[in-house]
């Protein structure tokens, strides 16, 4: 077992090398450039249509809900664990990298969104179906569809086997059971191993919770996203205010240190300087970026299919939003955060313990307070994990099986077991099997991007002349 974990860290290490990392970045500048700067000057335009409902439009969800159906596996423990092991890892200046990964990654959002919805289907039971496995058979051409089928299956592996399910359960139990237990006094023996209570009690009620939404499919996973979603974003975001507005003296040296630092002017872990740091904080910046917001991975795309539109360019800027909020607003939060407490720099901390500093240093509440609020904040993040990510590799599956109802609801029960058992199982391997999975997904979804760069290009000038001429409304 050993043997097999090392092969496949090797696996993970050379896949998500600098250059999946380069060729995801490219894309997004390639878009940016074609686009000219459209995440900029239709910034105000995209937050102003994710609020307003299409008139006319056509799906299983609105535009709103199907945002907050790609936030539900976006805005996760990447923007609280991810976050903290980027700056640990590369230095303050790895949040900048963070930064501008996003930037581009808003071009690579608006082009999955509009392609999505500009290729998607509807099968014979009426449902909307999109996502990278259409744009790229249907965009690319039928020869492609070998393309569709590598994305799909990798898809549909890292839902049910990896990030979908028994990791964020593992990371609901042991947040819970580090609040509740953490001297792991109350026990009980399973199979020859101790569990804590905690653990237990907190594995069955999720499990139920999230069977009780998953078995209802996309529309009662949206209504519970679009309610969640937002309000732990508020929670948290307001925390991360509280933490700015009350050392707000602090935020200056906090800015210099993570400019500074993401240049090579101050020094990181061991003493390294010039390039050398330049290197490790960009690597760590942009990588943990990704893996945040999920810019080029092509998920956020299959929930955007279901959105009730009839205009891909709409929904692609409302898709766009979704990196804005997640990498630019939550993750830079908790970045300044964690630098203007120091978290990321002392010695013993690594993960959600320093994010769990920052907050004990930064919120004016006692530490146990801090800590519940951060507990809070990851359970429910994790936990509309699961249901996003059901809902991709469910489709992805569909994909696979023509859309074949029986399979999807025995699929559906198969991913509420994976849950239940999540806390019972060793996770450090399946986290590096998600990344592979992830960077597998990736690959296919960024060629077609690239491949369709001039169509999306193209798509946003068409309506961007007929908002201007009236032809419709804005």
């Amino acid at each position: 077992m050993e043997s097999f974990e090392n092969i496949v860290s090797v696996i993970d290490e050379q896949l998500w090398g600098i250059p999946l990392i380069v060729l995801i970045f490219a894309c997004g500048v390639l878009l940016t450039v074609r686009l000219r700067g459209l995440q900029v000057h239709k910034l105000g335009k995209a937050l102003k249509y994710m609020l307003k409902e299409e008139e006319e439009g056509h799906g299983d969800v609105s535009g709103f809900a199907a945002l907050c159906t790609a936030l539900s596996a976006t805005v996760g423990t990447g923007n609280i664990v991810g976050v903290a092991t980027a700056l640990a890892a590369g230095g303050a200046g790895a949040l900048f990298w963070m930064e501008v990964a996003a930037f581009f990654g808003m071009a690579t959002k608006y082009a999955e969104g509009l392609l999505a919805v500009k290729y998607r289907v509807t099968d014979g039971r009426g449902n909307i179906l999109g996502g990278p496995f259409y744009y790229i058979e249907n965009g690319l051409g039928p020869k492609w569809k070998w393309l569709a089928k590598f994305f799909a299956v990798f898809g549909l592996l890292a839902g049910v086997m990896g990030i979908g399910t028994i990791t964020q359960i593992n990371g609901i139990t042991s947040a819970a059971n580090d609040f509740f237990d953490p001297d792991r006094v109350n026990t009980l023996s399973i199979i020859g191993r101790e569990y804590t209570l905690t653990t237990i009690i907190s594995g069955a009620l999720i499990t139920l919770f999230a069977a009780l939404i998953i078995i209802g499919g996309i529309k009662r996973i949206a209504t519970v996203s679009q309610v969640i979603v937002p309000a732990m974003i508020v929670l948290y975001i307001s925390s991360c205010l509280i933490i700015i507005v009350c050392h707000i003296t602090e935020i200056p040296a906090a800015v210099a240190e993570i400019v500074s630092s993401a240049f090579g002017l101050r020094p990181i872990a061991g003493g390294a300087a010039g390039w050398a740091v330049v290197s490790v904080s960009m690597k760590s910046g942009v990588a943990r970026g990704i893996f945040s917001n999920e810019a080029g991975l092509g998920s956020a795309p299959i929930a955007a299919a279901a959105a009730k539109t009839k205009e891909p360019v709409r929904q692609g800027l409302v898709t766009m939003t979704g990196t804005f909020i997640d990498t630019i607003i939550v993750c830079t939060m908790t970045g300044l955060s964690i630098v203007m407490a120091g978290s990321h720099e002392k010695e013993g901390l690594e993960g959600v313990s320093i994010t769990n500093d920052a907050f004990s240093y930064g919120l004016p509440f006692p530490e146990r307070v801090s800590a519940f609020i951060l507990m809070v904040c990851l359970t429910v993040f994790a936990f509309t994990t699961i249901l996003g990510w059901n809902y991709y590799s469910e489709r992805c599956l569909s994909y696979l099986t023509g859309s074949n109802h029986v399979i999807a609801k025995i699929y559906r029960i198969v991913y509420v077991i994976a849950i239940f058992a999540g806390p019972y199982l060793t996770v450090g391997i399946v986290w590096i099997l998600a990344d592979i999975f992830n960077g597998l997904m990736a690959i296919p979804n960024v060629i077609a991007l690239i491949l369709l760069s001039g169509v999306v290009s193209a798509e946003t000038a068409s309506y961007i002349k007929r908002l201007k001429s009236g032809e419709i409304k804005d």
